[in-house]
């Protein structure tokens, strides 16, 4: 489904040093990627700096290391189970997560919660940024600013290359700096890392374990819009289940494992920054240790930089695509990639409060717009459609589906908003909000929950009226179609 046949490879189909596709259909032909990629990436995903302050939260508002680390763990297991099952439907469908979207939404309806995407790419990015340069600076004395414009320059080179290149990366930085976190951890638990008994009073709180357990869960279900733009050249015959389970190893293992680290850091420590705090306890269990790892530690996070400006890049080419059809060219994903690198950097240099609350800000928003799409879609997919879709129908506005899908609009919507009197949201500069439930609960945040279950009900009895038997012609139409390679351009109307 491409408008650049001359483009397409030769030797080896699909993979080129520049990556040609973007949002059209990858065909069977073209699906040169291996299931055991999965896990190496996803673990890596997490396998950097931005997890450890994670761990900082819960101790922040005075939860014990052994809460804290129950929360993270239940809240990483609830949010990558989200995200896992989101990574089978690349292999089944062999598009971008959200041009599959608008089989909820509509062809322009989708635009909705593209925004909300977008948001999620752009403000990772930004957190990313000053993460990064905080970090760095804090750990070496490195200048913010030279880092900044160094991170962003190598996650939109390592975005315009594309897929393969991102999966290389990431195998690459997960196999060199592995056995190093694995010694600085063993150096944590035998004792040698350093840290002593805390002086601050910890304990337990429900207002700071669920603020650690939204977190957490957070962290991996914002990964939801994207996990499938990095599953779809996996053969069209791959087991779903083996795709769930390699994506949830991945991603789960490496978040847990850091965030518990983050808090030993955080309460035996006292450390404030993550990076300066991986630099001194690796630096106690040996010379030199500590500043290896933190250097790799925040060069997978500058990697992670680049699969954002990747999916960023792929919503803003289906949002236009969806106001006017275009041709998903080369120079379009560079054009945009270079335009998103350019307003992530813009906006993080405008960022001045602690890392901490950065995080937990940027995941809180995060979590709260995106939970309704998750639901959405999840509900559509695994239990009304259930994987059966007209391909060619996505990428035309007089398909099956519609301009503007009123279903999963609605959903969306009503999700959204039974989420408002559930709300926590942190303090975003001189504003802060805790909606009257919340505040009648004492402060613990449940509004994601209550959006995941409002949603999925909601969606669920709108779709009963939905004529899934007459979508079947569509279907084998769609089927013919692709069966005969026939491009987007002649789809569309």
């Amino acid at each position: 489904m491409t408008s650049e046949a001359s483009d397409q490879p030769k030797a080896r189909p699909g993979a080129p040093l520049i990556e040609i596709r973007s949002i059209d259909w990858v065909p069977d032909n073209e699906r040169h990627g291996k299931l055991w990629h999965q896990t190496p990436l996803w673990f890596l995903g997490n396998f950097q700096y931005f997890s450890i302050p994670i761990g900082f939260i819960g101790p922040s508002m005075g939860l014990s290391l052994g809460w804290t680390v129950v929360a993270s763990v239940l809240g990483i297991a609830v949010g990558t189970v989200f995200m896992a099952f989101h990574a089978s439907q690349g292999p089944t469908m062999g598009l971008p997560q959200m041009i599959q979207s608008r089989a909820q939404f509509g062809y322009r309806g989708v635009v909705i919660p593209l925004i909300a995407t977008l948001f999620t790419y752009v403000a990772f990015n930004v957190v990313d940024t000053v993460l990064l340069s905080d970090g760095l600076n804090s750990a070496f004395g490195w200048s913010p600013a030279i880092i900044a414009v160094v991170a962003a320059l190598g996650a939109a080179a390592l975005a315009i290359f594309g897929h393969d290149w991102v999966h290389k990366a990431f195998r690459v930085l997960l196999y060199v700096s592995l056995p190093l976190m694995l010694i600085l951890t063993i150096g944590v638990i035998t004792g040698n890392a350093g840290g002593a008994e805390s002086t601050t009073e910890y304990g337990f709180n429900w207002g700071a374990f669920m603020a650690q357990f939204a977190a957490a869960a957070a962290y991996n279900i914002t990964y939801a819009p994207y996990v499938s733009d990095y599953s779809r050249y996996l053969p069209s015959k791959t087991r779903s289940r083996s795709v769930i389970a390699a994506v949830f190893f991945g991603a789960s293992s490496s978040a847990i494992w850091l965030i518990i680290l983050g808090a030993w850091l955080a309460i035996r420590l006292g450390a404030t920054d993550g990076l300066a705090g991986l630099q001194l306890a690796g630096n106690t269990v040996f010379v030199h240790l500590g500043d290896a790892t933190a250097l790799l530690s925040a060069l997978a996070l500058a990697a992670t930089m680049g699969m954002n400006a990747y999916g960023g890049m792929l919503t803003v080419l289906t949002t236009i695509d969806s106001i006017r059809p275009i041709k998903p060219t080369r120079k379009a994903r560079i054009i945009t990639v270079l335009i998103l690198t350019a307003a992530w950097y813009l906006i993080a240099s405008t960022i001045t409060s602690g890392a901490v609350a950065t995080v937990f800000s940027a995941l809180t928003l995060m979590l709260y717009l995106l939970v309704p799409w998750t639901a959405t879609n999840l509900v559509d997919y695994f239990l009304v459609r259930k994987g059966h879709y007209a391909i060619t129908d996505l990428f035309t506005p007089k398909g099956i589906y519609g301009v503007w899908a009123w279903r999963g609009l609605v959903a969306f919507a009503i999700g959204l908003l039974a989420e408002i009197p559930f709300m926590v949201l942190p303090q975003i500069g001189s504003w802060s909000y805790t909606g009257p439930i919340a505040e009648a609960l004492g402060g613990v945040d449940i509004a994601w929950l209550v959006g995941l279950l409002v949603t999925s009900v909601v969606y669920f009895l709108l779709s009963r009226s939905l004529d899934l038997a007459g979508e079947g012609a569509a279907m084998a139409r769609s089927e013919q179609q692709l069966g005969h390679g026939a491009p987007v351009a002649t789809m569309r109307h």
